[in-house]
């Protein structure tokens, strides 16, 4: 799923044993990016409602906020990541 060899930009070499694999790195990637999409929206819940805001508003935004940044981070992650080439997937991700 990886684009980088469709971009130009792998060469289709395997990485170092002692990196992260892919499933690892999207999970960290979207674990820090929920916490930051929940308070990034939350402002923007404050902001947008002002005085009018209620608990359930921003509880609504926030969760909306940390699902979409995580899921969004986590797809730029495989797309883009030179772990998440397919031989790196191959060689590393299903260790048994």
């Amino acid at each position: 799923m990886a684009l980088r060899r469709t971009l130009g930009m792998s060469d289709g070499e395997l990485m170092r044993s002692d990196c992260k694999p892919c499933t690892r790195l999207m999970r960290h990637t979207a674990g820090i990016f929920t916490v930051g999409g929940a308070l990034g929206f939350w402002v923007l819940a404050r902001l947008h409602y002002g005085s009018r805001i209620t608990v359930p508003r921003v509880l609504r935004w926030a969760a909306c906020g940390a699902v979409s940044t995580s899921t969004t981070t986590a797809l730029l992650v495989r797309l883009f990541s030179p772990e998440c080439e397919p031989q790196n997937i191959d060689a590393y991700d299903f260790k048994k």
